[in-house]
């Protein structure tokens, strides 16, 4: 099955990003996984995929590893700058949600390559027994102190994976909160990091900038989120874009995504998110309107 947006990055955008020298602008690419399985979770659509199948997920890593990229933590972000401007060879690896197959399927591979991670975990589905949803399994709690003693980095991704705009600010305060106080007393490290679940609504200027004071005032240094796009190094550490990965995302589309020629793939995105966000604003408005002259 191929994808509208893997032709365009690879025939039209590649090209394009490589003659403007974009895989040349100082980044890290954070590549964001979910499922490493077989399991397709209702979605049919390569794009909106959140798996990838074990062996695709293997190749992708010895991929990584023959083309020379070394895995860096989140909080050595900030303070990376690469001397030859091409990212130094560097990624960040994220699994959202806290899948049990990362510790069967992904971490194995991982260690043979000598990467490192970060699980943001949806703490209200850690239990100390595996929880079984939507056809998967969780991590447990001694899964992850175990995967903490080997490397592992780990974060927060709410409680319950809520869509915090849908919520008022003490929920939001507990969501983001109470998950990030479960983590440091479950495995007793801090916790730093944060991942925004749902499409992040950055057509929202107001209640981006609330979330970031929400963060900061409950002490975390970085947030990642579903924004498309590689990581530029002289920007904050707020709500950090990221590279979505899954099966189809053979070693051309991951180098390519690497090397900047997916990043066109934001505009669209915003865009989308700006009519979704504003057009219904501008009905209720009308209507009001409307309503005011009868």
């Amino acid at each position: 099955m191929l994808s509208l947006d893997r032709m365009i990055t690879l025939y039209l955008s590649a090209p394009v990003a490589r003659f403007l020298g974009r895989d040349k602008i100082d980044c890290v690419p954070i590549l964001a996984y979910h499922s490493i399985s077989d399991n397709l979770f209702g979605y049919s659509h390569p794009y909106y995929q959140i798996n990838t199948a074990p062996e695709v997920f293997r190749q992708q890593m010895c991929w990584l590893r023959a083309a020379g990229y070394q895995t860096m933590h989140l909080r050595d972000l900030p303070r990376y700058s690469s001397p030859s401007g091409d990212g130094g060879k560097k990624i960040v690896l994220t699994f959202d949600d806290g899948y049990r197959d990362f510790l069967t399927e992904a971490w194995p591979v991982m260690q043979q390559c000598g990467f490192s991670a970060t699980i943001f975990l949806v703490t209200d589905r850690i239990q100390q027994e595996s929880r079984r949803l939507e056809g998967a399994d969780y991590l447990t709690w001694q899964d992850l102190r175990e995967l903490h003693d080997q490397g592992v980095s780990f974060g927060s991704h709410t409680v319950s994976h809520a869509d915090l705009r849908s919520l008022g600010p003490e929920q939001i305060d507990y969501e983001l909160g109470y998950s990030k106080e479960v983590i440091e007393q479950k495995l007793g490290v801090p916790v730093r990091s944060f991942s925004y679940p749902f499409p992040f609504p950055e057509e929202d200027d107001h209640f981006v900038r609330y979330l970031v004071d929400v963060l900061q005032n409950l002490g975390y240094q970085n947030a990642v989120s579903t924004v498309i796009g590689r990581a530029r190094c002289d920007r904050h550490g707020f709500f950090l874009p990221r590279l979505p990965i899954n099966t189809w995302t053979d070693p051309q589309f991951l180098r390519a995504k690497l090397e900047g020629s997916y990043d066109w793939l934001h505009w669209p995105q915003r865009v989308h998110k700006f009519v979704h966000h504003n057009v219904p604003l501008m009905q209720r408005a009308g209507w009001a309107q409307a309503d005011k002259s009868r």
